[in-house]
């Protein structure tokens, strides 16, 4: 059972890995539309790294964003969190595919197999923190601007790539967790060889024949029955 859960929260975390992958990369972290006539009618959409405008034709352009520098510190943040997030996902794959007990490489016995999926697991585990750190502080900057009456910028939503980003960090954390705890009471035991009983050699009983029935008699008295 315990490896069977282990191999299911490998296969969570790499699912979690490969969204967080998705959401880096995806343009709509925050969505605002602009609202006027057929024409100028537009939709913003922002992620980490870039800002796109699109008509209500279709037509779209997009900018990137200057400068790191110029950027505020939240989106700094936000763009390191989640680039390690991404990193300690895929150091936790690699260490994870080493650590199953599934799997097979070299003469590893399971203690040792059970320590590399356990701090696979905690990588993984780190890895959805940092996603969530991320989005939820790129979030709440959204809110905060959205709701305030003084803010004369403009104002966004919650962008899609969020609830993707939700969604892959918390199945990072529910992998790592598997990993986890189906590892801790693993032994250097191997499974297939603790249930067979030790071999002992067939012990073969020699007939008695006459004489060594008659010295075996001969020996039951001693020698005054003789005298």
């Amino acid at each position: 059972m315990s490896m069977a859960v282990e191999t299911f929260g490998f296969f969570m975390a790499a699912l979690g890995l490969l969204l967080l992958g998705v959401t880096l990369p995806n343009s709509y972290w925050r969505v605002s539309t602009v609202h006027g006539s057929v024409i100028t009618t537009n939709t913003i959409f922002e992620n980490l790294w870039h800002s796109c405008a699109t008509d209500s034709m279709g037509v779209f352009n997009c900018r990137e964003f200057p400068s790191m520098l110029a950027l505020s510190g939240y989106l700094q943040a936000c763009r390191a969190l989640m680039i390690t997030a991404i990193l300690l996902g895929f150091l936790g794959l690699f260490l994870g595919i080493v650590g199953l007990r599934c799997t097979t490489i070299g003469d590893m016995v399971l203690s040792r197999k059970a320590k590399l999926a356990a701090t696979a697991g905690a990588l993984h585990m780190l890895a959805g923190v940092c996603g969530m750190v991320a989005i939820s502080w790129y979030a709440a900057n959204i809110t905060q601007e959205f709701f305030n009456p003084l803010y004369a910028g403009t104002k966004y939503e919650l962008g899609p790539a969020l609830y993707l980003g939700w969604s892959a960090s918390l199945l990072s954390i529910l992998g790592g967790i598997c990993l986890c705890s189906s590892s801790c009471c693993a032994t250097d035991e191997n499974p297939t060889t603790s249930t067979r009983l030790p071999y002992k050699a067939p012990v073969s009983v020699m007939p008695l024949t006459a004489s060594d029935e008659g010295d075996s008699s001969f020996g039951k008295y001693g020698k005054n029955a003789y005298v």
